[in-house]
């Protein structure tokens, strides 16, 4: 006679089957599924797997819209799919579903052909990140101020939602050139790289160019480096970074939450 205990074992093992055997493909039909006749119920089995593949490609597909316009809708569902086969969620939580598909993108043989298509990914889930972040309030320009010299000895604490993205490519503009209703891929695109800081300092998310030099900058302040240092960093990146410049873009940008004595 089975036990409560083995048949919630049984039924826990039943449910592990089944969730795997949906997200593989190439998986056989669970054997403890069959119809009312007894047989297998692999038809039925695929429609179901097909409408959940469905489902989180288009999760992936409202999580990167850009990324999806630009190659177009045949071939990003496509990508997606093998995406979700090769990466499927280990969560029912699917907030963070996504979290590596730029760089899935980016090693995706036939969307070699658009280059920028992997930093236009790493974009959009900057955004996405940013805008389910959590809250913080940003620093006041008075109480940097307030500070005078000394805050040359303080490190920054920079807001919880700021994430960087450095591209080799004009990556913003063609982010939004992409979201424009009505256009396409853009025939022609300034030679310039474009350097991202997105952030959600209150209601909207933001995204910022950064100047030569600015995200080199905010890297080693989120590093825990105090201004002098930070500042150093950024001039290796780029002789033309402007500390004054740059430090007033963070003010007003939000991304300054608090200032604190180095440990």
């Amino acid at each position: 006679m089975r036990t409560a205990a083995t048949r919630h074992q049984g039924d826990l093992e039943h449910q592990t089957a089944f969730a795997r055997a949906v997200l593989d493909a190439e998986a056989d039909v669970p054997v403890f599924l069959t119809g009312r006749t007894g047989r297998s119920a692999g038809r039925r089995f695929a429609v179901y797997r097909n409408n959940v593949y469905a489902g989180l490609i288009d999760v992936l597909a409202g999580r990167f819209p850009a990324t999806a316009k630009l190659v177009g809708e045949a071939f990003f569902r496509a990508m997606a799919r093998e995406y979700v086969a090769a990466s499927p969620p280990r969560s029912a939580v699917l907030l963070h579903y996504g979290a590596d598909f730029a760089d899935y993108v980016g090693a995706f043989p036939p969307a070699s052909a658009v280059p920028y298509l992997a930093d236009v990914a790493r974009l959009e889930w900057a955004w996405h990140s940013a805008y389910h972040a959590a809250d913080a309030a940003p620093l006041s320009q008075e109480a940097l101020a307030a500070l005078g010299a000394s805050a040359e000895a303080m490190t920054f604490a920079l807001h919880p939602s700021l994430a960087l993205v450095r591209s080799s490519y004009p990556v913003i503009t063609i982010w939004e050139l992409a979201l424009r209703d009505g256009e396409d891929e853009p025939a022609r695109l300034p030679a310039d790289r474009e350097d991202a800081l997105v952030l959600r300092p209150a209601l909207q998310v933001a995204v910022h160019r950064l100047p030569p030099g600015g995200a080199a900058f905010v890297q080693a302040l989120s590093g825990g480096n105090p201004l002098p240092a930070a500042a150093a960093a950024a001039l290796d990146d780029d002789a033309d970074f402007d500390l004054a410049a740059n430090l007033a873009g963070l003010m007003r940008s939000g991304a300054i939450v608090a200032m604190r004595e180095p440990a």
